[in-house]
C-alpha cells in the first residue's frame, strides 16, 4: 500500500509552483549553461561543465521527488476539522510542565512543519503524543533532552 502524505492545500500548492519552476524554468537553464560549457571544449577539465551536470542533477532530483510526494498527497480542508480532539491540521497550545513555558503550534506533515513559523510534523515525538489528546490531557514525549511533559491547554482551528 502507498503510503499518503498528508497536507494542506497551501501545502500541496507550494510543492506544485515548485515543481513547475523546476521543469519550466531550471530545467531549461540547466541545459543551456550544459551547452555554453561544452562550447569550451576539453569537459575532462572543465569546471563550468561539471558544475552544470551537478546542478542538472539536483534539479532532476529533485523534480522526481516532488512527483512523487504531489502524487502520495493527501490533502486535508483544516478549516472544517473538530476542536474537541488533536487531529492534523489543529493549532494546539501546550505548557510544558516542568518549566512552565507556553507553546503553540500547528500540526502539519513533514513537508509542511517549520518550527520557526509555528508549526511542527504530526510525525515529531510531540505530535505524535498529541494526536488524539483533548484539552486537559497531559502527555508525555521522549525527546533527545529526556522526557518531557506537557499539557493541553487549547485546540483550535487554524487563522485562514
Amino acid at each position: 500500500m502507498v503510503e499518503r502524505i498528508p497536507m494542506t492545500q497551501q501545502g500541496h500548492e507550494k510543492l506544485r509552483q515548485e515543481l513547475n519552476q523546476l521543469q519550466r524554468v531550471e530545467r531549461i537553464a540547466v541545459i543551456e549553461a550544459i551547452e555554453r560549457a561544452r562550447e569550451h571544449g576539453d569537459l575532462r577539465e572543465n569546471a563550468e561543465y561539471h558544475a552544470a551536470k551537478e546542478r542538472q542533477g539536483h534539479v532532476e532530483g529533485r523534480i522526481m521527488e516532488l512527483k512523487d510526494k504531489l502524487s502520495r498527497a493527501e490533502v486535508i480542508d483544516c478549516t472544517a476539522i473538530d476542536c474537541k480532539r488533536v487531529v492534523f491540521g489543529a493549532v494546539v497550545t501546550v505548557v510544558d510542565l516542568d518549566t512552565d513555558g507556553e507553546a503553540r503550534y500547528q500540526l502539519l506533515g513533514p513537508e509542511e512543519a517549520n518550527v520557526e513559523q509555528g508549526s511542527i510534523s504530526v510525525l515529531s515525538p510531540l505530535g505524535r503524543s498529541m494526536i488524539g489528546k483533548c484539552v486537559g490531557d497531559e502527555v508525555t514525549v521522549k525527546t533527545p533532552g529526556g522526557i518531557r511533559q506537557f499539557e493541553i491547554l487549547d485546540i483550535s482551528r487554524p487563522a485562514e
